[in-house]
C-alpha cells in the first residue's frame, strides 16, 4: 500500500507552520529543525523558499502587517487615520504577542510594513504635520501600541487577596483584575489613545502651517 504522500510545501504553508509554533511556544521556541519537524519534511527543504530563519520571521510579520489598516489616512482626517491605525495594529499585534520582539525591531524591508509607514507618514504631512512631527507622531503611535499589545497589565496581579493585604494597603482590589482584564486592558488602551490625540489636536494647532 503507498505511503501517503507528504502536502507539497510552500512559504504560506511554512510560514503558517512557524506562526504556529511561535504562537505555543515562544520565539525562543522556533528553530528550523523543529520547524522541518513539524511539517515533516526535513530542514535543508525550507532553505529554497526562505534562505534564514530571519527571512522566514520578516515573512511571518510581513503577514502579520497586511492586516493593518491605514485607510482613513487618505480620508484627510488625521485623527482617525490614528485612531483606526492604531486599533488595527494593536489587535494584529495581540493576536501574535509571542513575536512582538522581533517585529518591534523595525519595518526593515518588510512590504507591508512600510506601506503602513508610507500610507501613515504621507497622510499626516499632508494634515498640516511638519515632517519631523510626523515621524514623531509615527514612532509615538508604535511605542503605545506595542506595548498594550506585548502583553496584560491586568493580568500581571495575582487573583489571591492575601498577597495585598497588610503590605499594600493601597492594592486592596488588585485581586479583581485578572477576571475583569479584557475590559480593562482595552479600556486603559481607548484612555492612552483619547489622551494622546487630545494632546496631538492642541499641537497641531501650533505647529501646522497657516
Amino acid at each position: 500500500m503507498p505511503r501517503p504522500s507528504t502536502p507539497l510545501l510552500s512559504k504560506d504553508r511554512i510560514r503558517a507552520a512557524a506562526l504556529e509554533i511561535i504562537d505555543r511556544d515562544g520565539l525562543p521556541g522556533l528553530s528550523m529543525r523543529r520547524l522541518a519537524a513539524e511539517l515533516g519534511v526535513q530542514a535543508p527543504s525550507l532553505y529554497s523558499h526562505f534562505a534564514t530563519k530571519d527571512a522566514l520571521l520578516d515573512n511571518v510579520c510581513d503577514e502579520i502587517m497586511s492586516a493593518v489598516d491605514v485607510s482613513d489616512f487618505a480620508t484627510g482626517d488625521w485623527q482617525a487615520g490614528i485612531r483606526t491605525w492604531a486599533r488595527s495594529y494593536r489587535a494584529a499585534l495581540a493576536a501574535h504577542p509571542n513575536i512582538v520582539p522581533f517585529l518591534a525591531g523595525g519595518p526593515a524591508r518588510r512590504d507591508s510594513a512600510l506601506r503602513v509607514a508610507d500610507a501613515v507618514h504621507g497622510g499626516l504631512v499632508r494634515a498640516g504635520w511638519p515632517p519631523k512631527y510626523a515621524t514623531m507622531i509615527g514612532a509615538s503611535t508604535k511605542y503605545l501600541v506595542l506595548g498594550a499589545a506585548i502583553g496584560s497589565f491586568s493580568r500581571g496581579f495575582e487573583d489571591d487577596v492575601q498577597v495585598y493585604l497588610d503590605r499594600y494597603p493601597n492594592l486592596n482590589q488588585a485581586h479583581k483584575l485578572a477576571e475583569h482584564a479584557d475590559e480593562i486592558d482595552q479600556g486603559s488602551f481607548e484612555l492612552a489613545l483619547d489622551s494622546f490625540l487630545h494632546g496631538l489636536s492642541a499641537l497641531h494647532s501650533a505647529v501646522s502651517p497657516a
